[in-house]
């Protein structure tokens, strides 16, 4: 978590949408989609405190497109294979189960944002 220069909380992370299925050769197939998310004020906090790696959550909030593009945000990565993001800034988290999937209710943190602290 880090704070703006007048205080504000900010958390960034990202999140991992997995989608599989078979294709018409009977092969198993997976596509990644990776959200790169920020979460400001209460929320930051929250997020802060409670997510961990591997936490399943549920986001809710405003996609933000590429300035440049009005896509996601492209870059190559180490492998040199080209990938996407998408930039989300969140309204909701919604943890789902526990950090050890035991089944608890899941907890919401409602968004605190103040749109004259977001930088874009």
């Amino acid at each position: 978590m880090r704070y703006t220069p007048s205080g504000t909380p900010v958390t960034n992370f990202s999140v991992a949408a997995n989608q599989r299925w078979t294709d018409q050769q009977g092969e198993l197939r997976e596509e990644t989609t990776w959200f790169r998310v920020s979460c400001w004020g209460k929320l930051a906090e929250t997020t802060n405190q409670y997510l961990s790696k591997g936490r399943q959550v549920l986001i809710e909030g405003r996609l933000r497109p590429d300035p440049e593009t009005g896509g996601p945000r492209v870059w190559t990565g180490n492998d040199g294979v080209a990938r996407a993001s998408y930039e989300v800034t969140a309204l909701t988290v919604k943890f789902l189960g526990s950090p050890q999937d035991r089944g608890t209710t899941p907890f919401e943190a409602p968004a605190d944002l103040n749109e004259e602290e977001v930088p874009f």
